[in-house]
């Protein structure tokens, strides 16, 4: 029995008032753009018992994955997390004053930055992660076993629409 949820309503009333229409893409669009917002607004709950913003943990994140030394420059930071690097620059103040990350001049070149996770830096994305782990498979163990892997691979060659796949 299909569930009448807010993107069905939205359906049959553009169905109702331009029936020259198949509103038939807002079920999956619409109602991936709802979960979306729902999921946000669940991983950033995790983010803030930590002491973090959605973009201070990506970037705490970045930093821990790309293994020791965990440093990167502002740039590569900012492809990582996909923002502008006016928009990294502010991410970085906020970190550089908590202390959980340094600035610091790169080798011979004067002009180049390196952006490097402090020890309590850390110590806060390795707490911070795991908490989000967590709450990721809370959140994924609402579908069934056997639908998780199909979903993820119709969400995989989806994305690689818009993503070409890197090495």
């Amino acid at each position: 029995m299909e569930q009448n949820d807010h993107v069905s309503r939205i359906q049959q009333q553009w169905a109702e008032q331009r029936p020259d229409l198949d509103p038939a893409p807002q079920g999956i669009i619409g109602r991936l753009h709802r979960l979306a917002n729902h999921l946000t607004e669940e991983l950033c709950t995790v983010y803030a018992e930590h002491g973090l913003t959605e973009a201070e943990f990506d970037v705490l994140a970045a930093l821990r994955r790309a293994g020791e030394p965990h440093s990167l420059a502002p740039g590569e930071l900012a492809q990582q997390t996909m923002v502008t690097t006016g928009a990294m620059t502010k991410r970085l103040d906020k970190l550089v004053s908590n202390g959980w990350v340094t600035r610091a001049l790169s080798g011979d070149d004067r002009r180049g930055r390196r952006i490097s996770l402090t020890a309590s830096g850390k110590k806060k994305i390795d707490e911070a992660f795991t908490a989000h782990m967590r709450n990721e498979k809370r959140l994924v163990d609402q579908l069934s076993p056997a639908d998780r892997p199909v979903l993820e691979e119709m969400l995989r060659n989806w994305l690689a629409h818009y993503e070409p796949a890197r090495p």
